[in-house]
């Protein structure tokens, strides 16, 4: 009963009491008929949903009441769904229930399955949030901080950086724009016994190309018109530590050939200057870019990006990590609305859903841009679509439960492990790591011919 999920229904009629309780007997449902009683109870048991009428007692004509017990429960705990129930042509009240933080509403008269339906995906929305706050808190402290993600494939990048960062290897990470390549570059810092010695950072596609070699490589004074004093160069700078080139791929022809010699050699020399200088210094390059396709073009030297490559991290986009774009927007938006002094408590279902099923071109550094942007626009407590300037979507998809996505995967997989191994019943139980009896129970269980 511990793990039951709760639910708090504040209504004074004991016939809607009465019908809902009926509706939800797989959740431990509460009742309460006044502001004085709900809100005992709610700090009791402070339900992750609410169900609130707004016409209660002692004037069950005025929405005073209601509001007051709106206000007091986000108040309370503002990461509670609470879902209010208003007349069917108080239209007006329920949409400024939701700009003041309630979840969703439904009009009377009320349709069980419809408000079911509400109350699953109200549970759905607060377990998320509740998974994206654990994740935050368990993150705070790690080298990787500030990346946040559940997605397997960035995880496994981030176990790769994890293996890499202590040895001494040059690394180079290949991604998308915003896919976050400098924090990982960063953590490859971090996580090295070069720690605590600096990290020097240059984007070679932002300096123009007869500024970029003396920013790497430093100058005497003299050396040219406005060279007023000795300039030490990002390399040199970075002498102990790390040095991160962003966008290697915009490296000039001519200075790729003077940073060549200084990856086989690992000495520096000024503009104008003639002494050779040691560096010791790790090198992580990245690009967004295809460098052999820059190679085959004869833009990018070939003997340079064997010299960047020993070890390549391939980041995926933004689009490629699944549920990541609600995890990382439920982070943004924590963040900015303290920023912002705004009381955003989170996204509606239809944002989520946009969230979901939108491409993200410009990935992680789109998704901050579009969630600052609505923390400032939002006229509610929720972020919707508009605010995200992105399409609402006609369809929101329903979230498997575990048992549903079992199921699914075991219609797909059995088929796949029978036809791969000609319908041998050992060797696909084997396969799929179950006893032949399993199997054959599950053969029957989803009507999966054999033949």
């Amino acid at each position: 009963m511990a793990d039951q999920r709760k639910l708090l229904i504040v209504d004074d009629d004991t016939g809607i009491q009465r019908q809902l309780r009926w509706s939800f007997e797989d959740i431990d449902v509460d009742v309460a008929g006044d502001r004085e009683e709900a809100i005992a109870k709610f700090r009791s048991e402070t339900p992750p949903v609410v169900t609130l009428d707004l016409g209660l007692p002692p004037d069950p004509d005025n929405t005073t009441e209601g509001f007051a017990i709106l206000e007091e429960i986000l108040s309370l705990a503002p990461e509670t769904k609470v879902i209010v129930v208003t007349g069917q042509d108080d239209h007006e009240n329920a949409l400024l229930a939701v700009r003041k933080g309630a979840y969703d509403f439904h009009n009377k008269p009320i349709d069980s399955d419809t408000l079911a339906l509400l109350v699953d995906r109200a549970y759905h929305l607060h377990e998320l949030e509740k998974e994206n706050r654990q994740l935050q808190r368990s993150n705070k402290n790690t080298p990787l901080q500030g990346l946040i993600t559940a997605a397997p494939e960035m995880l496994k990048v981030c176990q790769f950086v994890e293996k890499v960062a202590p040895t001494s290897v040059t690394v180079l990470l290949l991604g998308e724009s915003g896919t976050g390549k400098e924090l990982l570059a960063r953590a490859v810092h971090d996580l090295s016994n070069r720690a605590n010695a600096p990290f020097s950072a240059i984007n070679c596609a932002a300096i123009p190309e007869n500024l970029l070699e003396s920013e790497l490589f430093g100058h005497e004074k003299g050396a040219f018109t406005g060279a007023v004093k000795q300039t030490k160069g990002k390399i040199e700078l970075a002498d102990g530590g790390t040095l991160f080139l962003d966008e290697i791929g915009d490296v000039p022809l001519p200075l790729q050939v003077k940073l060549l010699r200084f990856l086989q050699e690992r000495v520096v020399e000024r503009i104008g200057g003639r002494k050779q200088i040691d560096v010791d210094v790790r090198i992580v390059c990245a690009t967004n870019q295809n460098l052999e396709e820059l190679m085959t073009a004869g833009t990018f030297r070939e003997d340079l990006y064997y010299r960047i490559s020993e070890l390549v991290v391939n980041i995926p986009s933004l689009a490629e990590r699944n549920g990541d774009p609600e995890l990382l927007a439920h982070a943004f938006v924590g963040q900015f609305s303290e920023q912002q002094g705004r009381n955003i408590r989170g996204f509606s279902g239809e944002a989520l859903a946009a969230l979901a099923q939108h491409n993200w071109p410009g990935n992680v550094r789109e998704l901050e841009n579009r969630v600052k942007r609505a923390v400032i626009m939002s006229d509610g407590a929720l972020i919707t679509p508009n605010d995200l300037d992105l399409t609402e979507p006609e369809d929101i998809p329903d979230i498997l439960n575990l048992a549903q996505a079992r199921e699914e995967a075991e219609r797909r997989e059995i088929p796949r492990a029978l036809a791969r191994v000609d319908g041998n019943i050992t060797k696909a139980a084997k396969m799929l790591g179950i006893s032949r009896p399993t199997l054959y129970d599950l053969l029957r269980q989803h009507k999966i011919d054999v033949d």
